[in-house]
């Protein structure tokens, strides 16, 4: 019985797998097909030479640079704006919290990660309208507003990725440097966290996806059509997935429905090479730290 059992889930579990993959292959293969043929440095840049585009010259009016440039932008801020809050929560959590107070915060932090994202556009809109009224008229939905509430969306992934890298280490790991002399502190700084920046690394690169493919979030707290390449912190800007939400719901012909395929595949691109790069610095900073170690 046991033996048939196990066969049945090894059977299950393969064809779960085979779903899963073509399912992301029929919807990867579509993408390509409708979106690869509208790829060029038109729908990109326009009727804006590449030169005076990236020089910042001239203001592209028809194409997704600036999308593109606000996409990096507010991912980039985001991740810069959540990882030492979150890296610092995820060392409490793991080191210091105890008893209720860490069962209590566990419990919200789960809470925060569940709530939709539309609310937390809400709570972003709704602080720029606060900061409007009683510190700055000149305060409105923007670039920062969108990065901050997207930290807040994306918090929760580092806080427990940090957190149960650190619980994962084996206690012998724990206990060398406490044994020669050392302090909580400096365990932390210069064994803990070095062994755990792998699987913290991997958190940070879930909050860079979810960043880089939230629409509610930003539609709500700055992302608008034709703002341009954002002039400052303050200022509103585009994105690729506004862009792709409204093109695909307020297309007027076929060439425009076909930009947002193309769109898609942009904000793919702009998606794996930032996993890339954040791979990457996983590994060198990984390498360095064990070896200082």
């Amino acid at each position: 019985m046991s033996w048939w059992l196990e066969r049945t889930m090894i059977i299950f579990c393969w064809i779960c797998g085979f779903t899963l993959l073509a399912a992301i292959t029929t919807i990867l293969g579509y993408l390509l097909y409708q979106g690869l043929g509208s790829i060029n440095l038109r729908l990109i840049f326009g009727n804006t030479s590449v030169v005076d585009a990236l020089l910042l010259r001239k203001h592209v009016f028809a194409g997704l640079f600036p999308a593109m440039v606000g996409t990096v932008a507010v991912v980039t801020l985001s991740v810069g704006f959540a990882i030492p809050v979150g890296i610092a929560g995820g060392i409490y959590m793991a080191e210091y919290a105890r008893g209720g107070v860490k069962a209590v915060l566990g419990f919200c932090f789960d809470i925060l990660a569940g709530v939709p994202s539309v609310v937390i556009g809400l709570s972003g809109f709704a602080l720029a309208i606060f900061l409007h009224r009683h510190f700055s008229a000149a305060i409105y939905p923007s670039l920062f507003i969108s990065s901050l509430s997207l930290a807040v969306l994306v918090l929760p992934y580092i806080i427990r990725s940090t957190q149960f890298a650190l619980e994962s280490l084996p206690a012998d790991t724990r206990r060398i440097a406490v044994a020669l002399g050392a302090t909580k502190l400096q365990n932390i700084v210069y064994v803990l966290i070095p062994r755990s920046l792998s699987a913290i690394f991997s958190g940070i690169i879930l909050a860079i996806g979810r960043c880089a493919e939230d629409t509610a979030v930003i539609m709500l707290t700055g992302a608008v059509a034709f703002a341009g390449v954002p002039k400052s912190l303050f200022a509103q800007y585009e994105a690729l997935p506004f862009y792709i939400y409204y093109i695909s719901s307020q297309y007027a012909n076929q060439q425009e429905l076909l930009s947002g395929y193309g769109a898609s595949l942009i904000l793919m691109l702009i998606c794996a090479l930032l996993f890339f790069v954040a791979s990457m610095t996983r590994k060198g900073v990984a390498c360095q730290a064990l070896y200082r170690t």
